[in-house]
């Protein structure tokens, strides 16, 4: 293990002594400190430390002010100010602090959370809950006796402007906070490079004091005096009043001028613990620093070992008033117990001394926070509108299980979670529509119907691109629709819903100041062009709804039976629209498929067998149905033929067309949404139960279309689920939780589909050919550690693919092939992802483009020419 030691040389001293002065007068720049539980915008200075400490009103909105019992505020030693009040918070699963240090992200903080329960209520029980930093467990608190005083410290490098420190309720006592603090570090001493460092021991050997913090340790780091570390056969030294010590660390003073040593000179000084966990890695500092005034013929030097191996590579002679410091410069390898031996050398007159000793165990924290700029904007929407929702606090997305109410996420791997979605319908809005919502750029959904807003509706609503819901409905606005709202509306490209009295808003207004008369005359004729398409669609659904309510007239003439719906075709015709079954087209899981004509019109013909209970079910569920032929043994079903194919032949290379990345994206989105309707469209649900790439039927404009649903299933509505039998499927893209428990559910289709997209993204069958029969996932997760997401894309089409537009397909194939079905997405959040992948690769060919478009503009100027 390498290691790395620090020093200051005397000469260096009266510098170091200077910066440590400057540096004290800026003690607290940058720094938060919390009382919990004192009034609200109250305040004060600690009279021990000289730290200001803040009410905690500012920082959450949730729990009960407490005081512990008089009793305790008695005890030796006398406690500090700052754990004499509380915040408890008996309502509520997660409650949080928000903080957001000046210095932003990716700096070190060192945060500290006490606890003291001091029997505040009367219970004489203290409880046991769950801390989190960000989105992830940072430990657990619990207490050995009511009296006792928990302290949780780490030092932590967020990637977010945001630090939420959570209290997690695990059904065992109301979680309570006594203090909290973060306060900036604003150089390396401690090492960021592993994870977060928790603090699991600082401790002063020979102290004098219960414990020293600020102002005799700039950072208010606390060293203790007494610990759970075992040290054997020691005697403390004389404490040295005279000695002023400093070093890289800024260890204080007051710790550094005392030290401990064996017993027995001649023996080593031995330090033993245990880990909590059997998981911790360990980091290990260690200060040291003479004491004592040597003489000329007294020398001291020792070696040190860690579980039996030397743990630095020469021997260490302290320096008088100059802090050593040695530290682990990588996790030190785990074990079951540790143990420092501090061996003195032969040549050594003294025995060993050490002064100080801080253990850090490395935390990961990687899960990813909501963006920045999503989670500023929820926020800044909670306070201006005071919303008063139980589980507001924290991160508005993660983790999943406390995603706030009414706030929707998109969850895309290593990407940051994102708002799509947002209801406060009914919530008690007044005032104008806020300008945060403008940043939540990726919103897809928008209620703030049934509210009191009142004011203008602003145009920036009209700039979230990504908006395809808005309801405003119920509130008390004024003035007109913004021009380019009623537009996206009119195009089909927003669903907006709005009181009656706004009228669609004034079409004649000018919305921008550059505007003309003329631009005028245009939204006019616009305006008129809309209503236009408006009469003629009314029109048509009239067609409609009487041609429905005509059928539904004639279904109670008749029994429910094929006759009524779609045409008979007799054995001899079936014959001779396939001139006596001459070309096969394919073959089903049910029957062989025969191309044929019906006048000019081509169509598929698959011939079932007359015994199959599954053919006949197809009859009401082919969703391409022309025909069908049910005579004596013959049973025939007649449906479009599609004229490309199926999506196999194209992606296996057997039709000779290469189906571009644009139109990948596009026959996926057909397909989707067929799913989409099958789950939640049909009532009750279906099941497909054989999603695959031969299974997607192409049109002859390469829509895609979905084939063959002999295996489907009908999932009622109270049960969610389906237990079937028999396992149905095809080996490849049959999802594997359904072929453990046989339990069918609408995630079964949606792993399907997820082969069926890697299948798109890379060109390779769903289990490999020939000698390779790995499985597509197995062979997209190998690869995408590479960084390089165009590895992954059919060589075909490799060079002519957007990177993000694949990224975001190859994100939606991997959340639908996850393990756990609950971890997969619906096929409404499919489909509404597919398309948004699609938006990208159409806005990168705009570019392309309009960048052909402006160099063939600028050859035309004339310039010299090279002869």
């Amino acid at each position: 293990m390498r290691l790395f030691k620090c020093f200051v040389p005397l000469t260096l001293v009266y510098l170091a002594l200077i910066a440590a002065i400057v540096h004290s007068q800026d003690d607290q720049s940058g720094s938060i400190h919390i009382d919990c539980g004192i009034p609200g915008n109250s305040n004060y200075t600690d009279s021990t430390t000289g730290i200001n400490y803040v009410s905690d009103s500012g920082f959450t909105d949730a729990g009960e002010s407490k005081t512990i019992l008089p009793i305790y505020r008695t005890i030796t030693p006398v406690l500090p100010q700052e754990v004499l009040t509380l915040r408890s918070f008996p309502g509520g699963i997660r409650n949080c602090y928000t903080l957001k240090p000046v210095q932003g992200p990716g700096n070190r903080y060192f945060i500290r959370a006490w606890f003291f329960y001091g029997n505040y209520d009367s219970k004489g029980q203290a409880p046991k809950f769950d801390i989190y930093l960000g989105v992830e467990k940072w430990d657990t608190v619990s207490f050995n006796q009511t009296v006792s005083r928990v302290l949780r410290e780490i030092i932590h490098v967020p990637t977010s402007e945001y630090i939420h420190v959570c209290l997690v309720n695990t059904g065992h006592g109301t979680p309570f906070i006594s203090s909290l603090d973060l306060r900036y570090f604003n150089n390396s001493m401690y090492t960021a490079e592993f994870g977060s460092l928790y603090l699991f021991s600082r401790l002063d050997y020979g102290g004098i004091f219960a414990y020293y913090r600020y102002k005799d340790d700039i950072y208010d780091r606390l060293w203790n005096s007494f610990d759970e570390i075992n040290t054997s056969s020691i005697y403390d030294f004389e404490v040295l009043k005279d000695y002023a010590y400093d070093g890289a660390f800024e260890v204080p003073t007051e710790v550094m001028r005392s030290a401990i040593a064996p017993e027995n000179t001649s023996n080593p000084l031995k330090i033993t613990w245990e880990p909590r966990n059997a998981s911790d890695q360990f980091l290990i500092y260690l200060h040291y620093a003479e004491v004592q005034t040597l003489q000329r013929n007294q020398t001291r030097e020792f070696n040190i070992y860690l579980n039996g191996n030397l743990w630095y590579n020469r021997p260490i002679s302290p320096f008088n008033r100059s802090t050593g410091t040695l530290y682990s410069t990588e996790p030190e390898n785990q074990t079951s117990n540790y143990e420092i031996l501090i061996q003195k050398t032969k040549r050594s007159t003294l025995p060993p001394i050490i002064n100080a000793i801080e253990l850090f165990t490395v935390r990961q924290f990687l899960q990813s926070q909501t963006d920045d700029q999503d989670a500023g904007s929820i926020m800044d929407i909670k306070s201006v509108y005071k919303v008063q929702k139980e589980n507001w606090q924290g991160d508005p997305c993660a983790p999943r299980a406390y995603a706030w109410d009414g706030v929707g996420c998109s969850y895309n791997g290593s990407d940051l979670p994102r708002i799509t979605s947002l209801n406060l319908s009914s919530s008690g809005l007044s005032g104008k529509i806020a300008p945060s919502l403008s940043n939540l750029t990726m919103l897809r959904s928008l209620d703030l119907s049934n509210n009191n807003l009142s004011g203008d509706i602003p145009d920036f609503l009209a700039q979230l691109t990504f908006l395809r819901i808005l309801n405003i409905k119920g509130n008390n606005f004024t003035g007109s629709v913004p021009l380019v709202l009623l537009s996206k509306s009119k195009s089909g490209f927003l669903t907006l819903s709005m009181d009656s009295s706004l009228g669609g808003g004034d079409t004649n207004q000018c919305l921008s100041s550059s505007c003309n008369q003329s631009s005028n005359k245009s939204l006019i004729r616009i305006a008129a062009s809309v209503v236009s398409v408006l009469v003629l669609i009314l029109i048509a659904l009239i067609i409609i709804l009487w041609i429905r309510r005509r059928r539904k007239r004639q279904a109670h003439l008749k029994d429910n039976s094929l006759e009524t719906i779609k045409r008979r075709f007799t054995y001899s015709e079936i014959l001779k629209l396939t001139n006596n079954f001459e070309k096969i087209v394919g073959k089903g899981g049910f029957g062989t498929v025969y191309h044929g004509y019906i006048g000019d019109t081509q169509v598929a013909v698959k011939m079932l067998s007359p015994t199959s209970v599954q053919g006949y079910k197809e009859f009401q569920t082919e969703a391409t149905l022309v025909g069908y032929c049910n005579e004596d043994n013959h049973l025939g079903i007649i449906y479009e033929y599609m004229a490309n194919g199926d999506l196999e032949g194209h992606l296996a290379g057997k039709r000779s067309n290469v189906l571009s990345w644009e139109q990948r994206i596009l026959i996926a989105t057909d397909a989707a949404e067929g799913f989409e309707y099958l789950h939640h469209g049909c009532k009750p649900p279906i099941i497909h139960r054989d999603v695959k790439s031969t299974n997607i039927l192409l049109t002859e404009n390469f829509q895609g279309k979905l084939a063959d649903f002999g295996l489907s299933r009908v999932i009622p509505f109270e049960a969610g689920s389906h237990i079937t039998t028999v396992v149905s499927g095809t080996p490849g893209y049959l999802d594997p939780q359904y072929y453990r428990s046989n339990r069918l559910t609408e995630k079964s289709d949606v792993y399907s589909f997820g082969i069926v997209l890697l299948e798109m993204i890379t060109g390779r069958p769903a289990i490999g050919t020939g000698d390779d029969h790995e499985h597509i996932v197995e062979w997209v997760r190998s690869r995408i550690e590479e960084g390089d997401v165009r590895i992954l894309v059919d060589s075909r089409i490799r060079q002519n693919v957007d990177v993000n537009s694949v990224w975001k397909a190859l994100e939606i194939a991997l959340a639908c092939v996850s393990i756990a079905s609950d971890d997969r997405p619906t096929m409404n959040f499919v489909a509404t992802q597919l398309k948004e992948c699609l938006e990208t690769e159409l806005q990168t060919r705009k570019k392309e483009l309009v960048g052909v478009m402006s160099l063939n503009i600028d050859s035309d100027v004339s310039s010299p020419q090279a002869r």
